[in-house]
């Protein structure tokens, strides 16, 4: 069996705030797309709202290039941005933000997706992190969909960026995955036989004029529509770069070892939606401070100590694809918390230090700035 490339691209959205009062602009200037595309050869782009900014990065072979290529996106996006007096935020929602005040994008695409999702599209005010993993056989992308679903919770632990909703600690470290809920054609995917199959169900919806086609499908792993990658979506948005670049490295060393238990004519224990859903709420409310159900033990397990399990369970597959220092970032998070925990710590510090909840808030925006763009730890880590 031929093994896949496991190129890499991610995708990440940003929101953009003022530098001084913290505040999410309501409309993003004009030129401001233009010149970070000047900067960066073009892989930026819209997003549903105005004051949120797409990147993307080339197609690259291994975690050197892609750390390159987000690294120069986000300081792009940041000197840019810098020159109309506002800076990108990477996490999946604003600690303050009123959506109701918010303007959507202009273009068709927008536009349309708003009239169709009316209410619901208002509150998307949410920002997320799309890996792409390049796996050329079709058939082989949904066996691994099939299989790495019961992964996906772990993964969104470590990730949680989004415990405030205008303004209020929602109890959740990931409420974005609440708001994304709330839109059509989400959740875990079902489970395909083929990639015919998957073709002929998503063909369903298209030939019946609801979705031009497979890319309005929004689950939290899908067959990209327009590459032939197999992408990740379950995911907050980090805040600190080298926190991406982990989750990046678990989900394609998953990859790896799930394909190279095919190659040994082995598979992964399949799960029914309904319990990986459970894990996925508990990820969603309590991230890595909370515990997932081991569904071999039978019980919980802290969520931490199943991270651990699971560097080590892909660490060969690591060691193949010369990422294993950005593997076991995993440990780090694991030790010093995901944006969620860190927002939360900022805000209690600021109001036991004497601050009103409102200059607690600001507090908390001006930390996510300045973690957006800091210089990475993990080349003090590794290096």
């Amino acid at each position: 069996m031929d093994e896949p490339s496991w190129s890499l691209g991610i995708e990440e959205e940003y929101l953009l705030v003022d530098c001084e009062s913290g505040a999410l602009v309501t409309k993003q200037p004009p030129g401001l797309l233009e010149k970070v595309a000047d900067l960066r050869h073009g892989m930026v782009a819209k997003e549903l709202f105005s004051s949120q900014i797409e990147i993307a990065t080339g197609v690259c072979s291994d975690m050197r290039f892609l750390r390159a290529d987000i690294g120069l996106l986000r300081l792009a996006v940041a000197e840019a941005a810098g020159e109309y007096g506002l800076a990108p935020i990477a996490a999946s929602s604003h600690p303050f933000a009123k959506w109701a005040q918010l303007e959507h994008s202009s273009g068709e695409r927008y536009q349309a997706l708003a009239a169709d999702l009316q209410e619901v599209s208002k509150r998307l005010i949410i920002s997320g992190l799309h890996v792409h993993v390049g796996i050329d056989d079709p058939e082989l992308r949904i066996d691994l969909m099939n299989q790495i679903g019961y992964f996906l919770p772990h993964m969104l632990a470590m990730s949680t960026s989004s415990p405030f909703w205008e303004g209020r600690d929602t109890g959740l470290k990931s409420y974005r995955t609440a708001v994304f809920a709330s839109t059509p054609r989400t959740g875990f995917p079902e489970k395909f036989s083929s990639w015919s199959e998957f073709k002929r169900h998503v063909g369903v919806l298209v030939n019946a004029g609801i979705i031009e086609d497979s890319s309005k499908v929004w689950w939290h792993i899908r067959p990209s529509e327009r590459y032939p990658t197999l992408e990740m979506r379950v995911t907050d948005l980090p805040t600190k770069m080298e926190d991406t670049i982990a989750v990046a490295t678990v989900y394609v060393c998953l990859l790896r070892m799930l394909w190279r238990l095919r190659r040994e004519n082995r598979r992964w224990r399949s799960y029914a939606n309904f319990l990986v859903s459970e894990n996925l709420w508990r990820a969603q409310r309590y991230g890595l401070r909370g515990e997932l159900i081991d569904f071999g033990k039978g019980e919980l397990v802290p969520c931490c100590d199943l991270l651990a399990e699971l560097v080590e369970l892909v660490r060969p597959d690591a060691e193949a694809l010369n990422c294993v220092a950005e593997l076991e970032h995993t440990l780090t998070i694991c030790k010093r918390g995901t944006s969620a925990e860190r927002q939360l710590e900022v805000y209690e510090s600021a109001v036991n230090a004497g601050a009103s909840h409102e200059e607690a808030l600001k507090e908390v925006a001006r930390t996510l700035v300045v973690d957006t763009i800091a210089a990475p730890e993990f080349y003090s880590n590794s290096n």
